[in-house]
């Protein structure tokens, strides 16, 4: 299921209720790792990468790790490039897949480039479940009204499995056969 949510509570809510004790979770923008340490507590025997590209983030997951019995690996790096999911990608495979993404981009901003985000990271991983949390989203999706029901069950949009991503995601630098 993919879920969306902006108020931090109501965000954490939500990773408490999805999130088993042996998932694997990647976590696209942790910060200084506050969720981080929730994800950790709920899956003491999974694996969690944790990316973020601030500077601020490298110590207080480094110190976070050592602190947890779950496994954090945190990556400094651009979420929106290529090499990071690529990355990615491979890792999680070896852990034999993603059960859970989280996605916190800023929160309330750029809704267009955070649903990017999701879809590349999703349609790559294809995580159980997804969570994002990002005021413009779920803005728009309270906004809207639809004459059509398309509806994916999993954590990522089944209904594009196909699809691809469209080759001009110019301000995406990445997609390639390779993942």
């Amino acid at each position: 299921m993919i879920h969306v949510a902006y108020d931090i509570k109501v965000y954490r809510q939500v990773l408490k209720d999805i999130i088993k004790k042996d998932d694997v979770v990647v976590e696209l923008g942790c910060h200084v790792g506050n969720s981080t340490r929730i994800i950790s507590q709920l899956a003491p025997k999974g694996n969690i990468i944790a990316l973020d590209k601030g500077t601020e983030s490298k110590e207080k997951l480094e110190q976070l790790n050592e602190e947890v019995e779950t496994h954090i690996e945190f990556i400094q790096s651009d979420v929106r490039l290529h090499e990071t999911l690529e990355e990615v990608a491979k890792k999680v495979n070896a852990l034999g897949g993603c059960d859970v993404l989280s996605v916190d981009l800023g929160g309330g901003y750029h809704p267009d480039t955070t649903f990017k985000v999701f879809y590349i990271w999703s349609s790559t991983l294809k995580p159980r479940d997804t969570i994002i949390r990002n005021r413009g989203l779920l803005d728009f999706i309270h906004s809207t009204s639809t004459s059509e029901f398309i509806r994916s069950e999993n954590g990522w949009l089944e209904s594009c499995r196909d699809d691809g991503v469209p080759k001009r995601l110019k301000e995406l630098k990445l997609w390639s056969p390779k993942v």
